[in-house]
């Protein structure tokens, strides 16, 4: 009720919208994690990058996956730290109206530039976000300013706590150029230096960073201990990385059984790319790369 006019306040905040997301989906999480299999295979949202997300939704569950990553769409990277708790909300409940669960969520980036409590309050944001749409992960990218490198794993360090208290796992990716492989990615980690922050394998990244010149199968040797889902991600010459796996330069059975090595033995499998085209042919190409990852596991 309104304190002021007795009335009921129909504007919940986001703490309090949040706070009833997880009392709410407290017990379907539980049974949820219990249910999750070995390898969690799924398709991230940017091959349908043209399209409104819900085509991208359709289209990675006609091709067989049962989990999605949020990525982008039509309108941009789909959720931001501007994002609302009602929309993630909504996007979450379209995922599940397909039998689809996300399994990782692509922040790209938070402001950083103002002030470390700026980019906490924005990170913090994100993290909400996730609880928001049912998203176990929040994917980062890492900053390409080296003037900015301290504050931003700061930032990630001062919310890791906050993350996961609220069932949020924060994990960073290849994604150069100040962490385009595994060996620089490992002292960001150590940076951070929390369980709650690992590392989201790309090994087409480590490709593209390199100019082809860097095998990941010889880069993963460098991530062990660290890695908590992986890109699937595909690479050619000269510089391309709209791939779709198993049809480019990266030997996935090799990278995938030297991460298993390395401690990775079961988690997220999300791809990020497919061969572009028309829908119809986004949609060929998912159907042929969940195969693939269904034989490669």
């Amino acid at each position: 009720m309104d304190a002021t006019n007795g009335k009921p306040n129909r504007q919940l905040s986001r703490r309090q919208f949040i706070s009833n997301i997880m009392v709410a989906s407290a017990g379907a999480a539980f049974i949820s994690a219990v249910r999750t299999p070995r390898w969690q295979i799924g398709c991230y949202t940017r091959p349908w990058a043209a399209y409104d997300y819900r085509v991208a939704f359709d289209g990675i569950k006609g091709a067989g996956f049962k989990f999605v990553g949020l990525m982008t769409s039509k309108s941009g990277t789909m959720i931001t730290p501007d994002t609302s708790p009602e929309e993630a909300y909504a996007i979450g409940e379209e995922a599940k109206t397909r039998g689809l669960r996300i399994a990782s969520l692509w922040g790209a980036n938070f402001d950083v530039k103002k002030s470390i409590d700026t980019g906490i309050e924005g990170m913090k944001r994100l993290i909400d976000n996730c609880v928001s749409c049912s998203c176990p992960n929040l994917l980062l990218g890492g900053i390409a300013s080296p003037e900015l490198v301290e504050d931003y794993y700061k930032v990630i360090a001062e919310c890791c706590d906050y993350a996961s208290e609220k069932g949020v796992s924060i994990s960073v990716k290849p994604h150069g150029p100040l962490n385009s492989t595994g060996r620089e990615c490992r002292p960001l980690i150590a940076k951070v230096g929390h369980k709650n922050f690992g590392l989201w394998y790309d090994p087409g990244n480590i490709y593209f960073y390199s100019d082809g010149k860097l095998n990941p199968v010889d880069d993963t040797a460098e991530v062990d201990g660290l890695v908590v889902g992986m890109s699937v991600k595909d690479f050619t010459l000269p510089k391309n990385v709209d791939v779709t796996p198993g049809t480019g330069m990266v030997d996935f059975p090799k990278v995938l059984a030297r991460l298993q090595k390395g401690g990775f033995r079961s988690g997220p499998l999300i791809i990020e790319c497919l061969s572009p085209g028309d829908l119809a042919h986004i949609n060929a190409e998912a159907r042929k790369a969940c195969q693939f990852l269904n034989k490669l596991t």
